[in-house]
Order: structure tokens, then C-alpha cells, then sequence
């Protein structure tokens, strides 16, 4: 994503997907979004992609299908914030449920 429209539309297109969850709200930082529920900071946007808060149980969801973590640059490594898939990203009731893990593993 190169313009700043493009990660505007992919921000509001995340942020849609995700309203099965109640006070959803979105946050800019560094080059990015914080997303946040209920003001639990659970996720991040991206570079045109979405990264969930993980913990030593749910984060197999997410390597047994390759993703990876988050790497603001390539100095760091969140090791708690992985990729969210494509196909769970685009079905909004998967997505929902996802975030409510991560929004869970934070409290």
C-alpha cells in the first residue's frame, strides 16, 4: 500500500469487517493503526495488513497457517502480534471471532 488513501480504505475496509464487535475503534501510531475494543489495544494495521494480539494458545491458529509475526522494522519483532489470514480477514463472523480471542488474551 502506497498512498495515503489506500491505507485509509483498507483501514475503514478492517475496521467494517469488524463491526460484529462493540466499540471498535482505531488509533494512528508510528506508520500504522492501533485497533482497540472497549479500549483494549488488541491489533494492529499495517502496510496493508492486520496483526491480532496472540498468546502461547492461540497463536497455532495462526502458524499452522504460515503467518507471521509483526516486524515494524527489521530490527523488531512483535512476537505477540501475528498476521491475520486473507480468508479470515475477508469473512467478517471468523474475523469477529478471532478478535475476540485476541481481545481476550489481553485482559
Amino acid at each position: 500500500m502506497n498512498s495515503k488513501q489506500d491505507k485509509e480504505s483498507f483501514k475503514e475496509f478492517v475496521l467494517d469487517q469488524l463491526r460484529l464487535l462493540e466499540r471498535v475503534d482505531c488509533n494512528s501510531m508510528f506508520s500504522g493503526h492501533g485497533i482497540y475494543c472497549e479500549e483494549i489495544f488488541f491489533g494492529i494495521i499495517a502496510d496493508g495488513r492486520v496483526y491480532f494480539k496472540t498468546n502461547p494458545t492461540t497463536v497455532s491458529d495462526y502458524l499452522e497457517r504460515g503467518m507471521k509475526p509483526f516486524q515494524p522494522n527489521p530490527k523488531q519483532t512483535l512476537k505477540n502480534y501475528y498476521e491475520v489470514p486473507a480468508e479470515i480477514l475477508e469473512d467478517e463472523n471468523q474475523l469477529a471471532e478471532w478478535a475476540r480471542k485476541a481481545v481476550a488474551v489481553t485482559t
